[in-house]
């Protein structure tokens, strides 16, 4: 069932498992129930479609009223969630969070902003042509993360704002089918700090225990400083790894593919970074200019090569750039991350999750 997901040698395989898609329209994803909303059934219907009446897209999208949470998804397994797409107003992203719990936990195995799960922690507005997301005009996000589940799985998504918001649309794919023995559960962790001169140096993951492997990591990376910002390594600490790391970069732009500040030419004064999206890495994002400080968004995918570990890893990165007298600056700089990572359960608790103001990009 993994290598379908992956690419197109096993698509003519016939198989056994069941498929079924939950939206609005279909909130439970039973067989025969999808487009059966009638007008006036609840708050979600619309008006639009008073003139043609049920089965004519009734119920298209939830309303979801400040402060409210939404199950998206709660499902009995064995199965695996193959896709995800929602849409919702783009510069609101980070006023919603994405919860995913996983055969009974209480903790979630994924916490985070709704539109950093989508490499979308800036203003929504990220184009992302990578293999396991896909983020398209304007603004409709795509996960193809699988995510396997044995007993159940629930997907939550909390309204963090003020106001009440019309129009949250999603659309969730998975299959009925057995899991294989060693599959993993999907995880991801969103963190964000500011780093220090006296420690220039950010956690993307830390307290993670179990077998699994590290597939991805997606960062927003506020910029506090003059000039080049990407000097620092990023750091894997592995199975007990201590003071030194098993896995070390060479830094910033190196660890997302590409290099030497990711310009076009090697005069920085004619030539700002390069964006660029591919399959397992993508720099989409350099808002540079204007009214805001400079705001980088970056993805590395590690889905051809997975860092693997066997009992626990921590993940760092450096904030580092350069004196004038070509020593390495370290930086005071706004860092969020989103790890994402497939392990065993149980899930180890998570730091608290940031407020609503302490999420916000300005």
């Amino acid at each position: 069932m993994f290598s379908q997901l992956t690419g197109m040698s096993h698509i003519a395989l016939l198989s056994d498992a069941e498929t079924r898609s939950i939206s609005a329209e279909n909130p439970n994803g039973t067989r025969g129930g999808g487009a059966t909303a009638e007008l006036g059934q609840d708050h979600h219907c619309t008006e639009a479609a008073s003139a043609l009446g049920k089965g004519w897209k009734v119920r298209p999208c939830l309303t979801l009223k400040a402060g409210e949470t939404a199950t998206l998804a709660d499902v009995a397994g064995p199965g695996i969630i193959q896709h995800i797409w929602i849409t919702v107003e783009a510069e609101k992203l980070r006023y919603f969070t994405l919860r995913v719990y996983y055969d009974g936990q209480e903790q979630p195995a994924i916490e985070c902003p709704l539109g950093d799960f989508f490499a979308n922690g800036v203003d929504g507005c990220a184009l992302i042509a990578s293999m396991p997301v896909a983020v398209n005009p304007r603004g409709g996000m795509n996960s193809y993360w699988p995510m396997p589940f044995r007993k159940h799985i629930r997907i939550d998504v909390t309204n963090d704002g003020w106001e009440d918001l019309v129009g949250f649309f999603y659309q969730i794919t998975y299959a009925l089918t057995d899991v294989p023995e060693r599959a993993g559960y999907l995880h991801a962790q969103w963190r964000r700090s500011m780093t220090t001169r006296e420690n220039p140096e950010h956690t993307i993951l830390a307290d993670v225990t179990g077998q699994g492997h590290y597939v991805g990591t997606y960062l927003v990376w506020n910029q506090l400083s003059n000039l080049w910002w990407g000097e620092g390594e990023i750091k894997f600490y592995i199975d007990g790894d201590t003071e030194y790391p098993t896995i070390c970069g060479t830094g910033t732009e190196d660890y997302f593919g590409g290099a030497w500040g990711f310009r076009a030419k090697e005069n920085p004064e004619m030539s700002g970074p390069v964006e660029f999206t591919t399959a397992f890495l993508g720099y989409p994002q350099a808002v540079i200019g204007g009214e805001r400080v400079p705001v980088h968004g970056l993805y590395r995918w590690h889905i051809p090569d997975p860092i693997r570990f066997k009992m626990d890893l921590r993940v760092t990165i450096q904030a580092l750039g350069w004196w004038p007298n070509r020593k390495y600056q370290p930086l005071t700089d706004d860092i969020a991350s989103t790890a994402f990572w497939y392990q065993t359960l149980p899930t180890a608790p998570f730091p608290q999750y940031p407020t609503l103001e302490e999420r916000f990009n300005r």
